[in-house]
C-alpha cells in the first residue's frame, strides 16, 4: 500500500549549506540508503514564505501569500513509500531524520 508521509518542522531547521553534493543531509543520505526499497518518490520544498493559498469563492479566485495555516510547524517536503502496511510506514515514518525535531503525517492514498 502506498503512503505519503508528510514531513512537517519549524523552519528555521538545519543550514542547507551544511548539505552534501546531493542535495540531502548526510542523515537524509543515510535513511534513503537504508529505505531505497521502498522509497517511490520525495522532495523538498522550498520555504512556507513562498506559498500561494488558492481558494474559490463564489466563482471568483482568491489568492493570498504564504501557507494556509498559521502553525509553527509547516510542511517541508514528502516521502512516497509503498509499504506492506500501517505498521511498516509507521517505521519507515520514525526512521526520517526530522522526526526526531518535527512530526511526520502518515497517510494512505487512495487506491483506485
Amino acid at each position: 500500500m502506498r503512503y505519503i508521509m508528510l514531513i512537517c518542522v519549524e523552519e528555521q531547521g538545519p543550514d542547507p549549506s551544511a548539505e552534501g553534493a546531493s542535495g540531502a543531509s548526510p542523515e537524509y543520505q543515510a535513511f534513503m540508503e537504508e529505505f531505497g526499497d521502498v522509497l517511490r518518490g520525495g522532495e523538498r520544498l522550498r520555504p512556507a514564505t513562498t506559498a500561494t493559498t488558492v481558494r474559490v469563492r463564489d466563482g471568483e479566485v482568491l489568492t493570498s501569500d504564504g501557507p494556509f495555516a498559521e502553525t509553527k510547524e509547516q510542511v517541508g517536503g514528502f516521502f512516497l513509500v509503498d509499504a506492506k502496511d500501517l505498521d511498516h510506514a509507521i517505521e519507515v515514518a520514525s526512521r526520517i531524520p526530522a522526526a526526531a525535531h518535527g512530526s511526520i503525517e502518515v497517510r494512505p492514498i487512495w487506491e483506485m
